[in-house]
């Protein structure tokens, strides 16, 4: 008969892939994903940690010292960046991500008033969330820096019928259409959306986004372009106005969004 008296089963038994896990926090994430500035991670903090009541007078004291369009970017996306993390590793869940994106949706209110005034106009761009689709914290926010960055943002909403986007594709014939989606499920209505605008004898790109959509899906019908963060959109944006047309953007989009 075996002797097991002696073996340490310790060394068997213990799954060192969960032993060696570092479980994340909302302060782990703050150390390593938030901005040093102290203005610009105060507004940050607020979001990561839905803190309602302080956004306003963050976002004010950020404002004082930076452009709107820097708080967003500098202070607010950090900060939903961090949440999204949290959510992704199961820290936070679908009430903590319904309460930050309500603090960021006051931050950005407080940013594009801040931004109001005579601006110049580059160009219109139509943005929405896709058919079926509740989610649009990614477009509310790619929708604010556009704003920021000079284009006359049409934001149709949510869960937005592929033929009310591509009626005011037509009436509009905008710069470009964007649409994001976060399900798997509702993501199909952008090959839908991009063959009726096609059929309707126009050439304007349909730009997929979301965190159902990879760069690889958003590419392969015709007009499909891909913004994979929120900061990409504005460059994408510019380049289709010295000209590109939606394969150029896809033949260069790693050196376009590089420095985004």
């Amino acid at each position: 008969m075996i002797d097991y008296s002696k073996v340490d089963f310790s060394k068997i038994l213990t799954r060192y892939d969960v032993k060696t896990q570092v479980v994340e926090t909302p302060e782990s994430a703050a150390e390593k994903m938030l901005p040093d500035d102290p203005l610009m991670r105060a507004v940050a903090e607020c979001v990561l940690f839905k803190k309602v009541k302080d956004i306003a007078p963050a976002m004010m004291a950020a404002m004082g010292k930076y452009a709107a369009a820097d708080v967003i970017n500098g202070g607010l996306v950090p900060g939903i960046d961090a949440v999204g993390k949290l959510y992704a590793d199961h820290v936070y869940y679908l009430p903590d991500m319904m309460v930050a994106a309500k603090v960021m949706e006051v931050g950005i209110k407080l940013a594009e008033k801040s931004m109001g005034g005579a601006r110049e106009t580059k160009a219109d761009v139509i943005m929405h969330a896709a058919e079926g689709d509740p989610h649009d914290i990614g477009k509310n926010i790619a929708a604010a820096m556009m704003k920021a960055a000079g284009y006359n943002v049409i934001d149709l909403g949510r869960d937005v019928p592929v033929t009310v986007a591509v009626d005011k594709v037509k009436e509009i014939k905008p710069l470009f259409i964007s649409g994001t989606a976060l399900m798997t499920t509702t993501m199909s209505a952008f090959p839908a959306e991009a063959k009726l605008i096609k059929e309707a004898g126009l050439n304007i790109p349909l730009m997929g986004c979301g965190g159902a959509v990879n760069r690889e899906y958003a590419t392969s019908y015709e007009l499909g372009i891909h913004s994979d963060k929120a900061n990409h959109t504005a460059p994408i944006a510019q380049k289709l106005l010295e000209g590109y047309d939606w394969k150029r953007i896809n033949e260069e989009w790693d050196s376009i969004v590089g420095g985004a």
